[in-house]
């Protein structure tokens, strides 16, 4: 168990991160100048030394542009360079593993997590342009044909040097790993020119649009505040800064509470759109993982753990889900917005999955499938019964 630890916001609203000392952190550059960091367990059996990356790479692409819809104010980035990603490779050839003879992957050595610059970016590299967002004000002006560069930063996280799994399938010490990368990476990048808002994620199962196998998620760190955040802050504007306190209450109070912890409380939200749809808050206002002590990382451990092994103990077969880690941005809303999980999923039934059609991908006007009340007792039945099959 780490140390006590508090945690305050400085003059200019961003969090003090305090990291965890028993988890080690040193930071490397791949062959093309990314930046690649790797933080070891705190029972690792690893070394300090790394190998070097002696790959010859092509030059990094360039910095993808934005245009702005007219008809939302929302920006679209226009990143060419996605379509090389690699898809659903073998094994035998998966570019997260540690590398080998056979394999030149990204990582160049052995690791416990490892987290390193997207080779091929939606964000960045560029986090400086002339071109580049200026502020709010320009952001929702409405024009036709409007372009910003896409500066920004996408990092890759490595959970683990297999080649299979996903976060649920961590042990406690490697999730814990995981959620001390979340915390130090959120600092950081909140920290460099041109990023208003840092999203951590986890898309699991070909059903969501994964590419890779290998159990990973990202850090998209975004040149302006997402549409999803600032339809949050109108929210509070009109409910008022106590927002997430009412309704971290609320769910307490209620029957789709699934679990809940000295520092964390998880629940079906009252309005679910998804057949499964978990919500996680902190139970004091923390804007982001660089906020959060090191008592409540190590209880989101194995808090997180027990419910994404619920979540596969549903069916037979792992379940397709999006897990979100929403975070207040950079700048505004800091006092707020409450750092929050929801993970999402699709899957319905053993054999379906709710599509996306007219009245939700057209007009954004959500039909729920299933009651969240009836949602909550399948997933606490879910959690109970991965508690005792496969125990955190």
């Amino acid at each position: 168990m780490s140390t006590t630890s508090t945690t305050d916001d400085t003059a200019d609203g961003r969090s003090t991160f305090v990291s965890d000392p028993s988890i080690r952190v040193h930071g490397d550059t791949l062959a093309d100048g990314r930046e690649l960091i790797y933080f070891d367990d705190a029972d690792t059996a690893l070394g300090t030394e790394r190998k070097a990356d002696t790959r010859a790479l092509d030059p990094r692409p360039a910095t993808a542009s934005m245009r702005q819809d007219p008809l939302t104010g929302e920006w679209v980035s226009i990143a060419a360079a996605r379509q090389n990603r690699v898809f659903l490779p073998p094994a035998e050839l998966d570019p997260l593993a540690p590398a080998s003879a056979t394999n030149p992957s990204e990582i160049p050595d052995i690791y416990d997590v490892a987290v390193f610059e997207n080779r091929s970016p939606s964000f960045g590299p560029l986090l400086e342009d002339d071109n580049a967002p200026r502020g709010g004000d320009d952001l929702t002006r409405i024009e036709l044909g409007r372009t910003r560069t896409s500066v920004g930063r996408c990092e890759v996280v490595c959970f683990s040097p297999a080649s299979t799994g996903s976060f649920g399938s961590l042990n406690r010490s490697r999730a814990r790993t995981v959620i001390e990368a979340w915390a130090q990476r959120t600092d950081a990048l909140s920290h460099k020119p041109g990023i208003a808002q840092v999203f951590p994620f986890e898309n699991r199962g070909v059903e969501i649009g994964v590419t890779l196998h290998h159990p990973h998620g990202q850090i998209y760190s975004y040149p302006y505040v997402t549409p999803r955040t600032t339809r949050l802050l109108e929210s509070i504007e009109s409910y008022g800064p106590t927002l997430f306190a009412d309704i971290l209450e609320c769910e307490q109070n209620d029957e789709r509470v699934i679990l809940r912890g000295e520092h964390w409380t998880a629940y079906v939200p009252f309005a679910a759109r998804w057949p499964i749809e978990v919500h996680m808050l902190p139970h004091r206002h923390v804007p982001d993982f660089a906020g959060t002590t090191l008592e409540e990382r190590d209880e989101l451990a194995g808090l997180y753990l027990r419910l994404l092994r619920g979540i596969d103990a549903l069916y037979d077969t792992p379940t397709p889900y999006i897990a979100a880690w929403h975070q207040a941005p950079v700048n505004v809303g800091r006092d707020d917005i409450r750092l929050m999980l929801q993970i999402t999923s699709p899957r319905r039934a053993a054999d379906k999955l709710k599509y996306l059609a007219g009245s939700e991908a057209a007009m954004g006007a959500w039909i729920g499938d299933v009651p969240p009340e009836q949602s909550a007792q399948r997933l606490r039945d879910a959690v109970a019964k991965a508690d005792q099959e496969n125990p955190v």
